[in-house]
Order: structure tokens, then C-alpha cells, then sequence
């Protein structure tokens, strides 16, 4: 570690001064340490250790299934690759709702077991208990509003949240109501850019948004999904910055036509 010793670290202040200067937070999803390693040398500002890991590394539909355990091994993973990045790491499903004891207990294994810096979850005033009871801990929470994909089963889709009025004033307050109880910043998905607008600046933390326009203080995608990597899925709010799908597939076929015709290995690529 001592070569880095100069590197300075993303804190979570370091994201409050940003939001105040008005520089953008930069944020991807990370699951393994290779990827950790890239991302962090890129210089993003967070890396997410996503649940999202259920869908993209598990092959499961939901982010549900995703164990505690499963976080704290991905989390970990990404932990070891990274030294200037804040790396957040969410709350699986059934860690912390309804049951703030079980919450706090979560958490601190999150933090303890994977040397994460932060943790995720994902809801308003329905977990504003939890939220608080970790934050005593002095755990660094940051929230989620908007499209929450745990609770997919709920609301049965995954269109855009909160276009009614109603749903679109529970939804500042539920922000207002986090930043309140002492959340470092919000994630806000796939809801109406006017409205993301709006709970950027109705609260003072950074909101850092996912389908949610660029009235926001930053952005998340997942990583696979912005390389190409997992390429059935397309959502308007989504850029490809690779398609690494082709790419790989490339390779992977070259390599298996090498082998079979006997070209690889050749005589320089043996001992």
C-alpha cells in the first residue's frame, strides 16, 4: 500500500464538496476485484458493489436472491483492487427491512467482513429506522428512492416511478426525510428528469441519479451493462460505451479455431 500512500481517497465529504463546487460524481457498479482494479485506475469517484450482482453475475431475474454472505464476497473482492475509490456496498433483500436490529447487525458485518466503506438500501420512511439505528453505528448510509428493484414484486414492473403528483411529493419528502436522518447521498432510478431535478435541489446531499436525467449531482450505470457485456438489455437512460459481447465473442471463437486447426500454441508460445 505505501507506493499509493499519495493517493488521496474519495470520502464521503469528498462527494459533499463536489456536489457544493457543482462537480459531477462519477459511479459504476464493480463486483471482483479485476474490475475493481480497472475502475478504480479509471479514477471513478464510487464504486457501487451492486445487488445487481444477483442479475449480472448470479444469472438470477430479481436482485432477490442475493445472500449477505454473497455481498460481503463480491464486496470484499472489490475492496482488495481499490485505492482511491468509495466503494458503497448495498443491503441485500431481507437484511434490514421491517427489523432495525437486524439492519444494524447487517451492516456492521458489511462493514467488518468486507472493509466496505458505506452501505446502500433502498426505500423512504418505511426504513427510516433502520437508516437511523445504523448511522448511530457511525456506518455512512446512502439511500435509494425512485424504481426500487427489491421491491419489484410490489409494483410488478420495473417502468418509471413516481409520474403522479402524489407519488411524486412522497417522493421529495421520503428524500428530504433520509437526508434528515443522516444519509450521505441518494440514489434516485428511473424516474421523471423534472423531478430528479427537483429533489437535487430540494436537499443538500448529492443525488446521483440512474434514468433520472442530468438535473442530478452524479451518475450510476452498471458496469456490464454500459460495456456491453450483458447485451439483451437496452433502457433508454443507458449509454454503451463497448460491446464488449462482440468483442468477447471474438476472442473466444478465434481462440477455439486456433486450438482445433493446431496453430495455437506455436513454437515461440511453448518451453
Amino acid at each position: 500500500m505505501s507506493v499509493h500512500s499519495n493517493v488521496k481517497r474519495v470520502t464521503t465529504h469528498t462527494l459533499q464538496e463536489m456536489k457544493n463546487s457543482g462537480e459531477k460524481i462519477s459511479m459504476l457498479t464493480g463486483y471482483d476485484f479485476s474490475m475493481g482494479r480497472i475502475l478504480d485506475a479509471a479514477g471513478i469517484d464510487v464504486i457501487l458493489v451492486g445487488d445487481s450482482a444477483s442479475n449480472v453475475m448470479a444469472g438470477h431475474e430479481t436482485t432477490l436472491p442475493i445472500t449477505l454472505d454473497q455481498m460481503i464476497y463480491h464486496a470484499s473482492s472489490v475492496v482488495r483492487a481499490v485505492q482511491r475509490a468509495l466503494v458503497v456496498v448495498d443491503m441485500p433483500f431481507g437484511s434490514y427491512q421491517g427489523n432495525s436490529r437486524e439492519a444494524l447487525s447487517s451492516a456492521i458485518r458489511i462493514m467488518k467482513e468486507s472493509g466496505g466503506h458505506a452501505i446502500k438500501l433502498e426505500g423512504g420512511r418505511e426504513v427510516i429506522e433502520s437508516v437511523s439505528r445504523i448511522l448511530t453505528a457511525g456506518i455512512p448510509v446512502m439511500g435509494h428512492l425512485g424504481l426500487t428493484p427489491q421491491s419489484i414484486y410490489k409494483f410488478g414492473t420495473y417502468v418509471v416511478r413516481a409520474k403522479e403528483d402524489e407519488e411524486a411529493q412522497r417522493l421529495i419528502e421520503d428524500a428530504k426525510l433520509l437526508e434528515e436522518a443522516g444519509c450521505f447521498a441518494i440514489v434516485l432510478e428511473k424516474i421523471p428528469a423534472d423531478l430528479a431535478a427537483e429533489v437535487a435541489k430540494a436537499v443538500t446531499i448529492p443525488i446521483i441519479g440512474i434514468g433520472a436525467g442530468n438535473g442530478v449531482d452524479g451518475q450510476v450505470l452498471v458496469v456490464h451493462d454500459m460495456l456491453g457485456i450483458n447485451n439483451e438489455f437496452s433502457p433508454r437512460f443507458l449509454r454503451k460505451y463497448s460491446n464488449l459481447f462482440e468483442e468477447m465473442l471474438g476472442s473466444f471463437q478465434r481462440y477455439i479455431e486456433d486450438v482445433k486447426s493446431g496453430d495455437f500454441p506455436n513454437e515461440n508460445e511453448q518451453y
